[in-house]
């Protein structure tokens, strides 16, 4: 299809894709009141087009104008930031991020971004969501390991109460095969099928890893949308939860989690790869949340947070220095918002 400028749309749903049209396509597609928008990448069918769908090949990538589309490399997962920029540019307000093989179930969708739900309380430091919605032995990846049988970490719905709250960024949860670590799959690998309830908010200072594969931002935290392309793959979307964590309280947004709204029918994985590809999750996931938490000020606007974020990342050896050119190629084109 390409892209055509003149589209908009208030809500977009954005992935990226190496395979012909999935279920997931398909059914994203046909909802109203929402758009698709798929990035392609290098090994993307060349015929890859479904009605409806907003499709970025490689050729639309390159002569879009956008900065980031030079700088990303090809054959990766981040190639996805493409249709967050695209999907900006069409006026969207909420975007929500997920991926070819998470299967939206018919009443798949996000609680509003302002009002009155269950919520932990403040400075609890990590806690367990999944633990919330399943009594089964299950974490999300990116929890720190050696928190697992920590009863703190493992809050129970009755230590819940209401408050009304802004939140910006909602984690549906997908049942089936959820995203779990490598550790998960390789000694369990337990099918789950999250429990029914309402919402659940983190209070300021609780943290629980959240990922790319049911999620929904409000407009105002769009910039919190950058991927980092240049750590390990199974870490990139863990490191943009946890840097955006410390950014959302500055900003007084919250993290919310939602039910299970997807199936996820996993891609294959190589659970061993995985679990390389995971180790700067394992070993670094508390020392995101104190460095971004050190540079961070709610004086300052979400973009120049993440700005600081990056470079006290880069400083102490998180990231390295290649990413920060990445990340001013993003903030280039968010900021220039919505086509004219």
């Amino acid at each position: 299809m390409g892209v055509q400028m003149s589209e908009r749309a208030e809500r977009a749903v954005v992935i990226t894709t190496i395979f012909p049209p999935t279920e997931v396509v398909r059914k994203f597609a046909a909802m109203s009141g929402w758009r698709l928008v798929v990035a392609g990448d290098r090994k993307t069918p060349a015929d890859w087009a479904h009605p409806g769908v907003t499709f970025l090949s490689g050729a639309d990538q390159e002569r879009s104008g956008y900065r980031i589309a030079r700088e990303l490399p090809w054959n990766h997962y981040c190639r996805k930031m493409i249709g967050y920029v695209r999907a900006i540019r069409m006026g969207a307000q909420v975007i929500v991020d997920t991926d070819d093989d998470n299967i939206p179930k018919p009443d798949w969708s996000f609680p509003e971004f302002e009002g009155e739900f269950l919520t932990t309380g403040n400075r609890l430091g990590f806690i367990n969501v999944y633990r919330l919605f399943t009594g089964q032995t299950i974490w999300p990846r990116g929890f720190p390991l050696e928190l697992l049988t920590s009863p703190q970490a493992a809050p129970t719905r009755d230590q819940l109460t209401p408050a009304v709250s802004r939140v910006g960024i909602w984690q549906g949860l997908a049942d089936g095969d959820p995203d779990v670590d490598a550790i998960y799959r390789l000694t369990n690998n337990t099918a789950c099928y999250f429990n029914d309830g309402p919402p659940v908010v983190l209070g300021e200072g609780t943290v629980c890893p959240f990922n790319s594969q049911n999620t929904a931002y409000h407009r105002e935290l769009f910039p919190l949308l950058y991927m980092p392309a240049h750590v390990t793959f199974r870490f990139t979307d863990i490191l943009r939860g946890l840097v955006a964590q410390p950014i959302l309280w500055a900003a007084g947004w919250r993290l919310g989690f939602t039910k299970a709204t997807v199936v996820q029918e996993r891609n294959p994985h190589n659970y061993l790869k995985d679990f390389e590809s995971e180790i700067p999750c394992y070993l670094h996931a508390a020392k995101v949340i104190d460095v971004v938490g050190s540079v961070v000020s709610s004086r300052l606007p979400v973009l120049e947070n993440l700005v600081r974020a990056y470079r006290e990342l880069v400083r102490v050896g998180i990231v390295p220095d290649r990413e920060l050119p990445l990340l001013d190629a993003w903030l280039e084109d968010v900021g220039q918002g919505a086509d004219e």
